[in-house]
This record gives C-alpha cells, sequence and structure tokens, in this order.
C-alpha cells in the first residue's frame, strides 16, 4: 500500500464547524479517480459526498477546484474541506423574533441574543437559532424546498450566554466558501468583554492551545505546552480601565471553543460573571461588604459572561464585497459598563 502523507487539521472543539483534510500524493501513487482515491482515503467519505464537495469546491488540487472525473497525479497537493454543520432532519421550524441585521439571496446576519442557543443538539432539541431560521425561510423564501431547511450553513457558533453576530448561510456553496474563508483565518471576528482585573501593558496576544480539560469534561484549558488541544491565538486591547475590572477588545486569529473564556482565565482576567471559568466571584477588590454588595448588583444587572460578538467581516461569497457589521453592546452590558465606570470615578475621588 502506498503511504501518501495526510495531515488532518480537525477542529471537533471548535466554534468552526469544520475540518480539514491535507494530502499529499506519493511519487509512487498510480492515476486513480479523485473520488475513488479520496474514499480510500477519509473515513466515512462516500462518493456522493465527495462529488457534492467537489461541486460546491471543497475540494482543491495545488490549490485549484477540479471536476469530478480529475484523475489524481503524483505529487498532488489535495485540500478537502470537510463541512460539520449540525444537521438534522427533524429540524422543526418554530416561529421565534430574529434580529436580522442583513439578509440577500446567499446569507443572513443575525444579531443573536443572550440566552439563545445556536443549533439543536442534547439538552436543546428546539428553540434554538437554527430552529427559528427554518421557519424564516419556509416564510420568506418559498424557493427554498422544505427538504433544504435543514441544510443551510451554520459555519460557526457563539456560546448560549454570550450576545452578537452570526452568519448563516442559504446556500450550499456559499457555505462552503464561508467555511474555507473561517479556517483560513481571513474571518475579522472582534468582541467586547468586560474582565477582572487591570492589564500590565495595554494590549498584547495570548498564545496557548486550547483543549477540553481532562478532569472536567465540560470545560475547556489552555495547555501552554502545546502538547494538546488546538493552537489559539487571541489579539487583545485594553478600551478602559475600571480599577477591578477592564473593558477589552478581542479579535480571534483562531475560533476555538471558549476560546476567549478560557484565554483570560489562563492571563489571571476571567470575563465579569462566567461561572465557568470562575468570573461568578469577586476576583479583584476588598472584602469589605459596601463593595461586595456592589458586585452583586453588578452581577444581577448583567447575570451571563460579559461577552459580545461585536464585529464580523468576511468577503461575500458571490459579490465579492468586503463586508463588515457593527453590532451595539447589549443592554445589560452598556449598563454594566456605566455602573463600573461610576464606582471607579468615585473612588478616585475619595482617594
Amino acid at each position: 500500500m502506498i503511504n501518501d502523507e495526510i495531515i488532518n487539521e480537525e477542529i471537533s472543539d471548535s466554534d468552526e464547524l469544520f475540518e480539514k483534510h491535507i494530502i499529499i500524493i506519493d511519487k509512487g501513487q498510480e492515476a486513480i479517480r479523485i473520488d475513488k482515491f479520496l474514499m480510500q482515503r477519509i473515513e466515512g467519505a462516500t462518493r456522493n459526498k465527495i462529488q457534492q464537495a467537489i461541486e460546491n469546491e471543497m475540494v482543491l488540487v495545488n490549490d485549484k477546484p477540479i471536476k469530478k472525473n480529475y484523475n489524481t497525479k503524483p505529487g498532488d497537493k489535495i485540500v478537502v474541506y470537510d463541512t460539520n454543520s449540525p444537521e438534522s432532519s427533524e429540524i422543526l421550524p418554530q416561529n421565534i423574533p430574529l434580529n436580522i441585521v442583513f439578509e440577500d439571496d446567499d446569507l443572513m446576519i443575525i444579531n443573536k441574543p443572550v440566552g439563545m442557543v445556536v443549533h439543536p443538539g442534547s439538552g436543546n432539541p428546539d428553540n434554538t437559532l437554527i430552529n427559528a431560521v427554518a421557519w424564516h425561510l419556509q416564510h420568506n423564501c418559498p424557493e427554498i424546498d422544505e427538504k433544504e431547511l435543514t441544510r443551510y450553513g451554520l459555519v460557526h457558533r457563539i456560546d448560549k450566554n454570550t450576545s452578537g453576530l452570526i452568519v448563516v448561510a442559504k446556500k450550499q456553496k456559499v457555505m462552503s466558501e464561508l467555511a474555507k474563508q473561517f479556517f483560513d483565518h481571513t474571518v475579522h471576528r472582534r468582541y467586547n468583554a468586560i474582565v477582572w482585573g487591570n492589564f500590565d501593558e495595554p494590549e498584547g496576544t495570548i498564545i496557548g492551545h486550547v483543549g477540553r480539560s481532562q478532569k472536567q469534561r465540560k470545560l475547556f484549558t489552555v495547555y501552554p505546552e502545546g502538547d494538546y488541544g488546538k493552537e489559539a491565538i487571541t489579539h487583545y486591547k485594553v478600551l478602559e480601565n475600571f480599577n477591578y475590572v477592564s473593558l477589552v477588545e478581542c479579535r480571534l486569529e483562531t475560533g476555538r471553543t471558549h476560546q476567549i473564556r478560557v484565554h483570560m482565565q489562563y492571563k489571571g482576567h476571567p470575563l465579569f460573571n462566567d461561572d465557568f471559568y470562575g468570573g461568578e466571584k469577586i476576583v479583584k477588590g476588598t472584602i469589605y461588604t459596601r463593595y461586595k454588595q456592589f458586585v452583586e448588583n453588578c452581577f444581577a444587572i448583567c447575570p451571563r459572561q460579559a461577552l459580545h460578538a461585536k464585529e464580523l467581516g468576511f468577503v461575500h461569497p458571490t459579490t465579492k464585497e468586503n463586508m463588515l457589521f457593527i453590532s451595539e453592546l447589549p443592554d445589560d452590558m452598556a449598563q454594566l459598563i456605566e455602573k463600573w465606570r461610576k464606582y471607579s470615578l468615585f473612588k478616585n475621588e475619595t482617594e
């Protein structure tokens, strides 16, 4: 058997719902039709699925799309983008309000509210953003066949209690192109977060592999030596300091699950009121009752991790225009910032 070099860049624990296979054809490999070749090399691949991927330009040979009857040659570099978007034949269209920021024939930009799960899964069989999208498409896009309502493109996600922008494709080819942009890290994603503590440097970059905790499977953690997990890079900039908490801007270069939350905890700045990663207790500040009461009031104003997906930018798959969308902070985070700003000013004046 000829041992081609196979590199799988799988993103199983990621906000980006796809994986990438890179195969370098061995010098001794005889010519073979590409769908047959990939069926032998990729676990679970079927001829129909591979041909669909080729049609949607999700299979590249030497960085170019190819036809279904292409025969592999020695030295070929094959890249296969395999979308892992959740698909279900049982997604129920539900009349749930959506804040649609932009929509055309190809895609939708949705401003997701706090508390909404993105797609059905264990413990959340319905009432998700995808259920709402199914209803919207059913009633506003009659040209989309009902059988296709479960196949529109979800290529990334944000946590239930994170607010902000998410893109949903309405066509398979659009989904494929967006998936490639996400994987190649050309999508612009900028978040605002309120975190505990002040930073020594006004801006910087956090680099550390992120993977599931080997002790608590629901949590993720940083593996700084890179011996586990996937590479994760977060660029941050402090926008405002409030003595005990800071407002920061985070730009994602990669998109691992809980990446900002885990990276900030790793740097000693857990997100305010993040009950997964230690931000739901007083991390910085005094132990006096008055301050404790103030913080508890802040927790009540923003009863979730203070994280908002503020900016989303990409190249439109069809028009090739540069698209950039900006979402204003939701009320809970805006009120929280104002409350800390006033507290900080008062404290500085009395010192």
